[in-house]
């Protein structure tokens, strides 16, 4: 077990490119404060689709690796150093949209037992001992299976953490307040003209929206470097993002805003001082109690 100080935060998510897009504000954030960020992945999106015609070759294991790749670039940008993948490359493998017969592939995510890969990820946090873990909500912000099943297996590795004498303090679901994300698609439809893109997604597109009650937490990136390694990191993830700051697509070439405050529903934990905007919390240690010598502030 190693004997980490100060704040240890861990993120779990389902492929290459979600964690950038979901949190990259956040992962360059603390990563620049001096905080030990780990983010687990739990498959390498071996059947994502590829966006650009020259990497178009690219399918199943190839794409996986070249998607292993994307993501060492996108932890670069967010200066990230501990990345890794649920028990090792190739352990688990992506499971295709809902309702596709990817999701009977006896090795991908989807297929896989819950304690079982829980128990993966527990190896993990009693090595890291995170005070915050970071996934997604039971719908796993839009019904994808890899999802869904990135946050059954993070749920689960939280509660047999706490039984192993590994606690996690706080543990966040990633959420976009409704407000937020619907005034973002309205400066984005006054710039469609004059940009890349020809037509904009929906906000019920965009993973997470919920109402603003749910929200207790968000992160400002907005007028800090933290913005531009959020944008740099969705670009290495160039199979996948289309990048024209402010503005994004995925492969089916809607338009989408690209967000840097990142927020999140506290699930788990002690919630902290409302300091930040309309009363959320602006820290996701806040509140967090400190061991004698982990500099971690109360």
């Amino acid at each position: 077990m190693t004997d980490l100080p100060g704040r240890r935060l861990l993120l779990v998510h389902a492929h290459p490119d979600d964690e950038s897009i979901n949190n990259g504000v956040t992962m360059a954030r603390y990563a620049a404060e001096g905080a030990h960020v780990t983010l687990v992945t739990c498959t390498l999106g071996e059947r994502g689709e590829v966006i650009p015609p020259e990497l178009a070759h690219l399918s199943g294991a190839a794409l996986g690796a070249h998607r292993r790749g994307e993501l060492a670039e996108a932890m670069r940008a967010l200066g990230v150093d501990d990345f890794r993948l649920l028990g090792g490359p190739g352990r688990f493998t992506d499971s295709g949209m809902m309702g596709l017969s990817d999701n009977d592939d006896p090795g991908c995510l989807w297929q896989a037992d819950v304690d079982a890969a829980a128990a993966l990820l527990v190896d993990v946090i009693r090595e890291v001992r995170p005070q915050v873990l970071v996934t997604y909500d039971p719908n796993g912000g839009y019904g994808h299976p890899d999802h869904i099943q990135a946050h059954r297996i993070a749920m689960r590795a939280v509660e047999l953490a706490a039984e192993a004498g590994c606690p996690v303090a706080k543990v966040y679901w990633n959420r976009v307040p409704r407000p937020h994300v619907e005034d973002a698609f309205a400066r984005l439809r006054d710039a469609l003209p004059g940009s890349p893109f020809d037509k904009a997604a929906e906000v019920e597109d965009v993973p997470g929206v919920v109402d603003d009650a749910l929200v207790t937490t968000g992160i400002r990136g907005d007028g800090t470097p933290y913005a531009a390694a959020k944008a740099a990191a969705m670009r290495a993830h160039a199979t996948q993002i289309t990048v024209a700051e402010p503005y994004f697509v995925l492969s089916n070439d809607l338009a989408q805003p690209l967000l840097t405050t990142e927020y999140y529903e506290l699930v788990r934990g002690e919630r902290g001082d409302g300091d930040g905007d309309g009363g959320l919390e602006s820290d996701l240690f806040a509140g967090v109690a400190a061991a004698p010598g982990s500099g971690v502030a109360s």
